[in-house]
């Protein structure tokens, strides 16, 4: 099963590379991983996607709540959640395929963000399924490069991480 993990750490040098380390040294995989500071510029959040069994997700938000980095860990994916993700994909875009890629683009709410004589570059942004979705829609189009940025969550209500 898939699980949203959202970390709260402090915004220090290492501290990314001791989270990884941990999933390395036990042949955890992350999928995605993000990491940004907050409004508060000594502290970092990080979303990290993982799969696992119960069990094993818990034991491993048990080794990093003790990594003295960490200063608050949910498990997303327990509680009612926001996830979305961000995709930026340039096409080939050359004669009637301008109009195509333009109505692909309504139909997923994304914009164009640059265009070239040859390429155009979209934006989307939505939940996994969606922007799987989209790459599905476009495949008989010439996709020269796609860049998503993994996935990002936030509890629903009025409860924060902190």
């Amino acid at each position: 099963m898939k699980h949203i993990i959202s970390i709260l750490l402090e915004n220090e040098a290492g501290a990314l590379s001791r989270v990884a380390g941990l999933f390395s040294a036990r042949a955890y995989n992350i999928e995605s991983l993000t990491v940004a500071p907050t409004d508060d510029p000594s502290l970092s959040r990080m979303t990290l996607v993982t799969t696992g069994s119960e069990d094993i997700v818990e034991q491993v938000c048990k080794q990093l709540n003790k990594l003295v980095d960490v200063v608050k860990l949910v498990d997303l994916t327990k509680d009612e959640h926001v996830e979305r993700e961000l995709v930026l994909i340039k096409v080939r875009a050359e004669n009637g395929q301008r109009d195509e890629v333009k109505r692909v683009v309504d139909i997923f709410q994304g914009h164009i963000v640059d265009m070239t004589d040859s390429t155009y570059t979209l934006e989307v942004t939505g939940d996994s399924e969606k922007i799987d979705a989209l790459l599905t829609a476009l495949e008989k189009m010439t996709i020269v490069e796609v860049v998503r940025s993994g996935q990002l969550g936030i509890g629903r209500g009025d409860r924060g991480i902190v």
